[in-house]
């Protein structure tokens, strides 16, 4: 029987984060802005989320679930436990277009890119302005969104 576990992780923990996040673009974590939630099987962090702090608002990103652990609903129970956690505040995504269902279904709903607080609209500005050019799609949740 798997043992498996859905929480914050530990400053301390970071690191197994960045090491699942190798195969997600390289990501780093920062202890002083960032809260990163996994789902733990077997004592293996599986799956992540992560809660970005900007000066304009809360962003949510590197939600990814190993190869070996996809199709357990790993990513979906991350992504509850930030929204339990985070979910007071308004939370700013930048969805890929295959998975705007996905974040539609936990309270999402697909904005102009305009409305993205301009310190979370910059990390995209390689799109010049097309997201959808760069397959993604802004997104936002407003407080107690459905989930």
């Amino acid at each position: 029987m798997m043992r498996k576990e859905v929480r914050e992780l530990k400053h301390d923990e970071f690191p197994l984060a960045e090491k699942v996040w190798k195969h997600y673009r390289g990501q780093k974590a920062d202890t002083t802005r960032e809260r990163i939630f996994g789902a733990f099987v077997d004592g293996v962090l599986a799956a992540t989320a992560r809660c970005t702090r900007h000066p304009g608002g809360l962003e949510m990103d590197c939600v990814f679930t190993l190869d070996e652990y996809r199709g357990g609903g790993y990513a979906r129970q991350v992504v509850a436990r930030l929204l339990d956690e985070c979910g007071s505040e308004t939370i700013y995504i930048h969805s890929t277009l295959p998975l705007i269902e996905f974040y539609g279904k936990l309270g999402f709903e697909p904005i102009p890119e305009a409305r993205l607080p301009e310190s979370i609209r910059e990390r995209f500005l390689f799109c010049f302005g097309e997201m959808a050019g760069c397959n993604v799609a802004p997104m936002m949740r407003k407080p107690g969104g459905a989930g």
